[in-house]
This record gives C-alpha cells, structure tokens and sequence, in this order.
C-alpha cells in the first residue's frame, strides 16, 4: 500500500509540474491583456471616426442650407422685379383702355 501511496504522490507532482509555469501564466495574462487593450483602441477609434464623419455630415448640411437660403434670396430678388413689371402692365393696360374709351368718346361728340 506504501509503494502505491508513493506512486500516487509521485504521478500527482509529475501531474502538476506538467501544467503551465508562473512565468508562462503571465505570459498569457499579458497576452490577454494587451488583446483587450487592442479592442479597445479599435472601438475608441471607429467611434472618433463615427463623430468626426457625423461633423463632417452635418457640416454639409449645414453649406447645403445656407446655399438653399442664398438661392432662395436669389430668386426672390429676381421675382420681385417681375412682380413690379406685372403691375406696371397692368396700370399701363389701365391707362390704353381709359384712353381708347376717351377716344371713342370724342369720335362719338364729333359724329354727332
């Protein structure tokens, strides 16, 4: 029973010295480690790159309204002379038809 005992004990220690030594579970802790900060320094990446592409969207939209305004300014002055040359037409077209009413009225006085 001794020898088996002994055998055991020997094939336990044999068991545990095969397993992984301090040095090289530090190894792997570290490795872990350094992948976990690599993670890390991806996702804090992608997410400056996230915002810096939002700025850069809303930037662009903000050109594209200010150009919208400007085009709008723009056709609004150009409309509103329009809207001058439509209601001098009409006070011009006001005046012809007073005048050929007055005109009819004197060829009338004078055929009488």
């Amino acid at each position: 029973m001794k020898k088996l005992l002994a055998l055991l004990a020997v094939a336990g220690m044999v068991f545990v010295s095969c397993g992984p030594s301090a040095e090289e579970q530090a190894a792997e802790q570290q490795r872990i480690a350094d992948s976990i900060a690599q993670v890390e320094e991806e996702a804090r990446l992608a997410e400056e790159a996230r915002l810096a592409e939002e700025a850069r969207l809303a930037e662009e939209a903000r050109l594209a309204e200010e150009a919208a305004a400007a085009e709008a300014a723009k056709a609004t002055k150009k409309a509103a002379p329009a809207k001058k040359t439509v209601a001098q037409q009409q006070k011009e077209a006001a005046k012809e038809a007073e005048t050929a009413t007055t005109n009819a009225d004197r060829r009338a006085a004078l055929r009488n």
